[in-house]
This record gives structure tokens, sequence and C-alpha cells, in this order.
């Protein structure tokens, strides 16, 4: 693989041009390079797993398997069995010869997550595979031997946990030979637009994709996300489904993230763009009669997608039209060479309606 092959894939999977991004792929292009073990620390949601993914995509084991397991999510009687096996007849119900993770993961990657926590006596089996490279299945009369590369992961302070007694610090300093640390969502902010980009792209099926305005973008940068990258992929979803087509505003937003049982935006300090772009009449959730204003630079920075622009610089134009012919529909379609039905559509899209107490050519912006 090129470094231009490389910076390419990374680019694709670690998302965003902050400096903590660059960072964090410069360090795992080198993390990819070695067999050292890894581990992975920050915040829950933050995407310590496509972390571990993109190592081992870019590693020289990126052909063979790379198996992730939850250790929080295996039950302590059951996960020495899932991680080193078990030969047939071995305890009650061990009906068949089982193969463990580890030995099917021989040959490229491991990535166990959430490590700390691991029952304190599973810890011990652990380091003494990684220190010899040998498995014993359970009721096995054999050590077989394994090569592999280990990737783990935690939110937990393992620190603490190992002056709590809860994990072993001969363990940590086994898995902890290359640290890697994933940063909070809100420590990036500005990845905000490529990050809805990327989760917009991904819920592509066939159905008409949600735009945001500038207000929105400035919101959601200014928002703490205390559920991270997965929070606000969880956001970007329902954005999919309850606002096809349409364009997503500020109050919008506020409703969105609501529905994660955390406080609305409108409880949040946020800033109208108006204080960022120096636009009086762009107050949050405003829609006035009057074109809004160009980009102006401040809005560029927040609207890096080309579609959001697009969509942005059409809803502009269209309103300019109406405006121009006082409201008159048939009249606007002419001057921007459009067909009246097509600008009717396309006001619909962008929540411009007709005034029910006006002329029927007349419109107003909701």
């Amino acid at each position: 693989m090129t470094d231009s092959q490389l910076e390419e894939l990374l680019a694709a999977k670690l998302i965003g041009d902050s400096p903590q991004m660059r960072q964090l792929r410069s360090i795992v292009k080198f993390a990819g390079r070695c067999n050292s073990s890894i581990m992975i620390t920050g915040p829950s949601g933050s995407g310590k797993e496509v972390v571990a993914e993109a190592i081992h995509a870019i590693s020289n084991r990126q052909n063979a398997p790379n198996i992730a397991v939850n250790c929080g999510a295996l039950p302590d009687q059951l996960i020495e069995s899932e991680l080193f096996g078990h030969e047939k007849g071995s305890f009650t119900g061990a009906v068949s010869r089982h193969v463990g993770l580890f030995e099917q993961a021989s040959g490229g990657t491991i990535f166990l997550d959430e490590i700390g926590d691991m029952p304190i006596d599973m810890q011990v089996k652990l380091l003494r595979v990684l220190e010899t490279r040998v498995v014993n299945r359970i009721g096995g009369k054999r050590g077989i031997a394994i090569d592999i590369r280990v990737i783990t992961a935690t939110h937990k302070n393992l620190s603490e946990c190992i002056s709590n007694k809860t994990f072993r610090e001969d363990l940590f300093y086994r898995l902890c030979v290359v640290p890697i640390e994933v940063p909070a969502l809100k420590e990036r902010s500005e990845d905000i637009p490529a990050l809805v980009a990327h989760f917009l792209k991904g819920g592509e099926d066939g159905r008409p994709l949600p735009f945001f305005t500038a207000e929105a973008f400035a919101a959601m940068q200014q928002y703490d996300w205390p559920g991270n990258v997965r929070e606000l992929r969880n956001v970007i979803e329902r954005a999919c489904v309850f606002f096809s087509g349409e364009q997503v505003f500020v109050e919008d937003i506020a409703k969105l993230i609501q529905c994660d049982g955390v406080p609305a935006i409108s409880d949040i300090n946020v800033k109208p763009l108006s204080q960022i772009g120096d636009k009086e009449d762009r107050q949050f959730g405003s829609c006035h009669g009057t074109a809004p204003a160009p980009l102006t630079a401040a809005d560029d920075q927040l609207v890096r997608d080309l579609n959001v622009h697009l969509q942005h610089e059409e809803r502009r134009i269209i309103m300019a039209a109406l405006d121009g012919s006082n409201g008159v529909v048939s009249q606007a379609a002419r001057s921007i060479n459009i067909k009246r039905t097509t600008l009717i559509d396309k006001m619909r899209k962008h929540r411009i309606h007709q005034r029910s107490e006006e002329p029927d050519d007349c419109y107003i912006a909701v």
C-alpha cells in the first residue's frame, strides 16, 4: 500500500480535518505498521472500534481475520470458553468442540473492547496467553500456538482500576505498549459538518436526504454531545427519517436531540448565526419573506458539504426570485427559467408555502 493510498484509507475511516484528527491519523499510521499491543482510550461513543478497524486495515494483517469482542457483554462463566475455546465434554453443555475467538483470529487481529470489564481471574489467563502466544482450550491436553495482534479499548480510567485492585497492573503494561487516545466530539466540533456528510452518504436508501441550514450546523457545533459521535450519528439517522428531502432548522435539531433524553439545544447557550456572520436578519429559527444573504466566509466554514451548500443556495435563489416578483409564483418561475410546477415542488421542499389569506400566487416562508 502506497503512502497516498494509506492516507486516503485513513481519511475515509477517521473522518475530520481538525488538529486532533490529523494527529490521530498520524499515530494510527505508525501503529498499523507494528505488531505491538495497542490500547485505545476515549469516552464512550467516540469511535474507538473505528480506530481499531483502521489499524487492522492498514496493517500487514489486513487480509486475515479481524474479530471484535465486547468483554463487558460476555457472561463471566462463558468468557474463557468464548475466548480460548473448549473440548467436547469438558463441562456440562459442551456437546461439541468449540474453537475460541483467539484461535479464529490467528494470523490477524483481535479487538477486546471494554477490557476494563474483564473479570480479575480471567485477566490472569489473558496475561498468560499474551506472554506465551499459546492458548489452551478448556478440557484440552495441548497448547495451541497463535499468531495474533491484540488491540484493546476502554472508556474507564485503568489507573483507578489498578488502585482499586480490579485490574492487574502487569496486564495493563502488557496491553498498553502503544497508547492511543480518541478525542471527545466536543473537542473537535469543526469536524461535525464532515461527519454529517459521511452519515448522510451511509443513510442513502432511495429516500431524499435532509439538508441542514447554516444555523443548524452552528447549533450542532456548539452542543456538547455527551454521547459523542454515536449520538451525532443517531441524530442524523433520525433526521433522515423525519426530514427526508426537507431542510433542517435549528429548532428541528433541538427536537431531534431531545429524543436521546438529553437537554435540548434551546436549553444551552447557543449563539445565533447573526452573531457569527454579523447578519441581523438571520436569528435562529427566523425565515423572513426577504432573500437570505449570500454565504459569508464564516458561514462557509460551517457548511463544508457541497450538497448542503447547493441546497442553501437554491433556497436563496428561489426566495430572491419570489421577492423580485412580489410573491407571484409564475413570474418568479419565469425569472429563473424553470416551470411553475417545478418551482412549487421546490418551494414545498424548502418549506416555502403559499399564504392562505393572500391571492393564490403569493407565498410565505416557514
